[in-house]
């Protein structure tokens, strides 16, 4: 990870300051840097040594802050990370040219790697994940949406972008099809179970410790699977107060709605539906070919236990 921070820093560069000034502001406020982070265990676990690999981290980190920089903008966020978004500071418009400027250099260094099909799968999910977002952007304020309707979307936004990391590592190590098939189930079911996760803690989590306000899914009119699972078990009262926040985008009743969804179980049923995911990204770790070597088992039990250790996060 120090080597593809060191890429990172390096193709940050820019002749216009201002692209510089946003571009360390948003990818140096930390974050876990897991999709860098997957693409190389998994190059591990599958022997891969390839020099590439750091690029290709680098160029996952740079496609997923771009789409951060561009959500915010969308979402009208003020705080990620437990500081003010690069909208806040900077402006929208500087957010969302900077997110483009982020996107173009991925696509450069993607070049400079060689690969054709390594393109192409960034590319498909550079695609797909913009899809994902207009597809929630259209799903907002719909109180109705169901659970096929929300798994469509994060397999889009979220999941689409692991699958590329874990499946750029198959490719980079010329594993089989039966063993990149495998690779991509993986990253996809864990993204999917990081998104669930993550839209738990917008009910359950501490602010100081997620490092955004609580609430904001509410807030924007997003419709969230705690919220799906709410609405199935809560009174009709609470139901109807509930989708009438969700459609005006209201805040005015967010500790009564809070309350109901702590108490109805629906956070629950929605960490069980993570926690399927979360064993489907097991299964596929577990069918990894070691060929015996301890090195490639170690990393094979990291992915395992990343999985198993995504459902206790807190951030």
């Amino acid at each position: 990870m120090q080597a593809v921070d060191t890429v990172i820093q390096q193709r940050l560069g820019s002749d216009v300051p201002l692209v510089g000034q946003v571009a360390h502001y948003i990818v140096g406020a930390g974050g876990k840097r897991v999709r860098p982070a997957l693409l190389l265990l998994m190059c591990a676990a599958l022997g891969c040594a390839d020099p590439r690999r750091h690029t290709l981290a680098a160029v996952v980190e740079f496609i997923h802050t771009a789409t951060l920089l561009h959500d915010d903008v969308v979402d009208e966020s003020t705080l990620r990370r437990g500081r003010d978004t690069a909208n806040q500071v900077f402006g929208s418009a500087a957010s969302v040219l900077v997110g483009d400027f982020l996107y173009s250099r991925a696509f450069q260094m993607m070049v400079d790697c060689g690969d054709m099909r390594i393109m192409r799968v960034l590319a498909d999910a550079t695609n797909v994940i913009a899809e994902g977002e207009v597809l929630q952007l259209m799903n907002m304020h719909d109180a109705h949406l169901d659970e096929a309707a929300y798994l469509r979307v994060i397999r889009a936004k979220t999941a689409k972008l692991f699958e590329a990391s874990t499946r750029i590592a198959a490719l980079l190590a010329d594993a089989d099809a039966d063993t990149e098939a495998v690779c991509a189930e993986y990253g996809q079911a864990l993204g999917a179970a990081f998104q669930i996760v993550d839209d738990v803690l917008d009910y359950e989590g501490d602010a100081a410790e997620l490092g955004k306000n609580l609430g904001d899914d509410l807030r924007e009119g997003k419709v969230t699977l705690p919220i799906i699972c709410t609405l199935r078990r809560c009174h009709a009262d609470e139901a109807a107060l509930i989708r009438q926040a969700i459609e005006t985008g209201g805040s005015q009743q967010l500790s009564e709605i809070l309350r109901i969804v702590r108490a109805s179980g629906g956070l629950d049923e929605a960490r069980a539906w993570a926690a399927r995911e979360a064993e489907r990204a097991i299964a596929a770790a577990r069918a990894l070919p070691t060929g015996g070597a301890p090195e490639r088992e170690r990393h094979q039990k990291a992915l395992v236990q990343l999985a198993a250790q995504l459902l206790t996060r807190r951030a």
